[in-house]
């Protein structure tokens, strides 16, 4: 169960990892961040498909998209100093409490 875990925490960093590079590519005209977060969303994909086989899709997806969206908001607040309204950070606070309460009561699948 260790390793499913691990698979998504790398999944989520794929992901968080190519959608950070997507500014930086420019719309696709930049070959080498283009190229790198291809590769990073790919990797993302592949790792989800081993954890999707021991974990229920809706925990995954939830899991996945939450932290992903929770780490995205506040690499873009610290790299691209964007903005976050308290109401933002209440909200990336509950998308927290959330991934944890979903995965507190996850049922593992054969």
């Amino acid at each position: 169960m260790v390793k499913t875990y691990i698979f998504l925490v790398g999944a989520i960093f794929c992901e968080v990892a190519g959608t950070m590079l997507l500014p930086v590519s420019q719309n696709f005209t930049r070959l080498v961040p283009t190229v790198a977060l291809s590769i990073f969303y790919l990797s993302a994909f592949y790792l989800l498909t081993f954890v999707v086989n021991k974990l229920p899709i809706a925990i995954v997806y939830a899991t996945w998209s939450g932290l992903g969206i929770f780490t995205i908001a506040i690499l873009g607040y610290i790299f691209f100093k964007q903005s976050l309204a308290w109401q933002a950070v209440l909200g990336l606070f509950l998308i927290v409490v959330g991934v944890i309460l979903v995965n507190s009561f996850t049922i593992k699948v054969s």
